[in-house]
C-alpha cells in the first residue's frame, strides 16, 4: 500500500487547526458583543435589578412583662429525721409511708411494759404518802406530832410523786409522735424490731409553705423587690404555674 505524502499531512493539521481558531474567535465575539450589550444597557438605565421581596404585619399594641429566670431548687419548711431517743423493741406503729400527719400524732411506740408497771408501783406509793401527808398534817395542826414527823411525810410524798413524773417521762420518751404537720416518708422500721439509741424511723417533711432556692447574677439585684410575684415551674407537672 503506497503511503500519503508528508505535506498531505501537514496540510490537514494546518487546516483543522484554523477551523479550531475560528470557532474560538467567533465564541469571543458573541460573548464580547453580550457584555458590550449589557453595559450599554446599564448605562442608559434600561436594565433593572429585581424587586426584592418584602413581607408586611400589622403592628399590634400589647404589654411586655421584663421577667428573670433561673434554675433552683425547692426544699420543706421543715424536715427531720424522726429517731430513737431510747432502746426498745416496736410495739405499735400508727403511720404509713406517705401519709400526712399532725403534729402530735402517735408514729412509733416502743414497748413499755416493764415502765408501766413500775409506774404503777410509783402511783401506788405516792398515793399512800398523800393519805399520810394528809393526816399528819391534821396531826401536827392538834400538835399530836411533832413538826419533824410531818415535815418527813412531805418529803416522801415529794419523793413518790417524782418518781411518777419519771417513769411517765421514759414512756413519753418511748412514745414517738410527729413534732409538726408533715408527709411521712419511707417507713424504716418493723413491728417487734429492736431500736438502739438514735435508729431512724421515718423521716418528716413539711410542703407548706415551702421553699425555693435560687440565684440571680449580681446586676440584677436593682430589679428585685420585696413582695415580687415569683412564677414557678416543676419538671413533674408540665407547663403548670405556682
Amino acid at each position: 500500500m503506497k503511503k500519503k505524502p508528508f505535506w498531505k499531512y501537514l496540510l490537514f493539521f494546518v487546516a483543522l487547526l484554523g477551523l479550531f481558531l475560528a470557532v474560538l474567535f467567533g465564541l469571543g465575539f458573541v460573548k464580547f458583543t453580550q457584555i458590550q450589550g449589557f453595559i450599554t444597557l446599564a448605562k442608559s438605565g434600561a436594565f433593572e435589578p429585581p424587586p426584592t421581596a418584602v413581607t408586611t404585619d400589622l403592628a399590634k399594641q400589647s404589654e411586655w412583662q421584663p421577667t428573670l429566670e433561673s434554675v433552683g431548687s425547692i426544699a420543706a419548711v421543715n424536715g427531720v429525721t424522726v429517731s430513737t431517743d431510747l432502746a426498745g423493741i416496736v410495739r405499735q406503729i400508727a403511720f404509713e409511708s406517705g401519709n400526712k400527719v399532725r403534729a402530735g400524732d402517735l408514729l412509733v411506740r416502743l414497748d413499755t411494759t416493764q415502765e408501766e408497771a413500775q409506774l404503777h408501783q410509783a402511783e401506788s406509793q405516792r398515793d399512800l404518802a398523800l393519805l399520810t401527808l394528809k393526816r399528819d398534817k391534821d396531826l401536827v395542826e392538834k400538835h399530836t406530832i411533832s413538826q419533824s414527823t410531818y415535815d418527813d411525810a412531805e418529803a416522801n410524798y415529794r419523793q413518790t410523786k417524782a418518781s411518777v413524773d419519771q417513769y411517765n417521762a421514759v414512756i413519753a420518751r418511748k412514745t414517738l409522735c410527729a413534732p409538726f404537720d408533715g408527709v411521712a416518708g419511707i417507713r424504716q422500721v418493723n413491728l417487734g424490731q429492736y431500736l438502739k439509741e438514735g435508729d431512724p424511723v421515718v423521716t418528716l417533711q413539711s410542703f407548706d409553705p415551702i421553699y425555693v432556692n435560687f440565684s440571680l447574677p449580681q446586676q440584677d439585684l436593682s430589679k428585685l423587690v420585696v413582695g415580687q410575684p415569683v412564677a414557678l415551674q416543676v419538671d413533674a407537672y408540665g407547663d403548670r404555674s405556682f
